[in-house]
């Protein structure tokens, strides 16, 4: 592919010299058009030698091919990284004063921009307008994510890791024609309107699946319970990705048992309660009143057995098992266990603790295939563990 990499004025230009270098050694041909500002970070020489093409600033050069216009015309994806603050502003005003925003402006070629501010920047209602300007044109938007930013600030705003970009960009289009319903978070069973019997997901990792699956070809549904808009912010602005909001295990299963009979793959990421209590007061419980002592609970349905009971010919059905084993041979016998109990094609086991697992930004699981084997093991960021999910899917299909 011909690739324009457009760098602007941040820190985090730095990264997108690894970017460039991963393009260019994946066989694509990349053109660097940074800004004046961008130069202030990473000299000309550097993205010269990185790209092997001239790199130039100014659309008054190579006059005779309209360079201002060839660039955008010529390129099958263009790339922005980093996106600041100012530059999607000035995009989503359509402002071309520089070769940058006139390659924007000439191409009709995809569009993806890796945002990289500083939380307050980024949490403006100003950025968050122009983002929106820009997601409604088509303009696919990577991350931020969240980490330390420039100062020792923290929180999101962080330009994504350039491997994390080129997976999304170059993402196989394996799972096109396929029709998925991802679950994800954690559901909460209502004690009175002030308290709830919940858990710990944070359903960044049923995010990272229906991302990854739209991104590879498929069309989403993601059931989510109870997940922060920030973890679910590059879902929510994939076209691809429908959510579905719920809050309890019998609004998820009833959401699921809605939307799994028209899937061609269901995966229950999901944590769900196990049991909801068996009477929900209408009232806030209190101490004085001497009611918070005991708490009588009924079970839950099994939602992902329900499901793989019911299903129709040639869906594939995939549940998640968080636990807390003794060891690796324990957490490997309660996983095909749980997968045979439940009847499912996969299922992905993962251990969890007070610090791991939940609440994190990475994972390491094992998938447990048809007969009991492990047919695949991923750790790293939960993009990672989603794209193995997505490779086994595919391999028992």
């Amino acid at each position: 592919m011909d690739i324009v990499v457009g760098v602007t004025g941040g820190i985090a230009a730095y990264k997108s010299v690894q970017l460039v270098r991963l393009l260019t050694k994946a066989g694509h041909d990349v053109t660097v058009v940074p800004t004046e500002d961008a130069l202030r970070f990473v000299g000309l020489p550097t993205w010269e030698a990185i790209s092997r093409h001239p790199v130039t600033t100014s659309v008054h050069e190579d006059v005779a091919r309209v360079r201002h216009v060839a660039l955008g015309q010529a390129a099958d994806l263009v790339i922005v990284a980093p996106a600041t603050a100012n530059t999607i502003a000035r995009m989503a005003a359509g402002i071309a004063d520089d070769l940058l925003g006139t390659t924007l402006l000439a191409t009709t070629a995809p569009v993806v921009i890796a945002p990289a501010m500083h939380t307050e920047m980024w949490q403006h209602p100003a950025t968050r307008a122009n983002i929106t300007t820009l997601h409604g044109r088509g303009v696919r938007i990577l991350g931020p994510g969240e980490g330390e930013l420039a100062g020792g600030d923290s929180g999101p705003g962080r330009m994504l890791e350039p491997e994390e970009i080129v997976a999304a960009v170059l993402a196989p289009r394996d799972l096109e024609g396929l029709r998925v319903i991802v679950s994800a978070g954690g559901t909460r069973e209502p004690i009175d309107p002030v308290r709830f019997i919940g858990n710990r997901s944070s359903g960044r990792q049923g995010a990272a699946l229906a991302l990854a699956a739209a991104e590879r070809g498929a069309d989403v549904v993601l059931v989510s319970c109870h997940i922060d808009g920030e973890v679910l912010q590059d879902a929510v602005r994939h076209p691809a990705v429908r959510i579905v909001p719920v809050g309890t295990a019998a609004e998820l299963g009833a959401a699921m048992d809605a939307e799994a009979p028209r899937a061609d793959v269901v995966v229950m990421a999901a944590a769900v309660a196990d049991y909801r209590p068996a009477e929900v007061s209408e009232g806030k419980l209190t101490k004085e009143a001497g009611v918070l002592t005991r708490i009588d609970l009924v079970e839950n349905a099994d939602i992902v057995a329900g499901l793989a009971a019911g299903r129709p010919d040639g869906q594939t059905v995939v549940a998640f098992a968080a636990e807390t084993p003794r060891d690796a041979e324990e957490l490997l016998a309660r996983a095909r266990r749980k997968r045979e109990r439940k009847g499912v094609d996969l299922l992905v086991v993962n251990e969890v603790g007070w610090d791991r697992g939940f609440e994190a930004s990475e994972n390491a699981a094992q998938i447990v295939g048809p007969g009991g084997e492990v047919i695949a093991r991923a750790s790293g960021a939960k993009r990672e563990v989603a794209d193995a999910v997505w490779d086994a899917v595919l391999s028992v299909r």
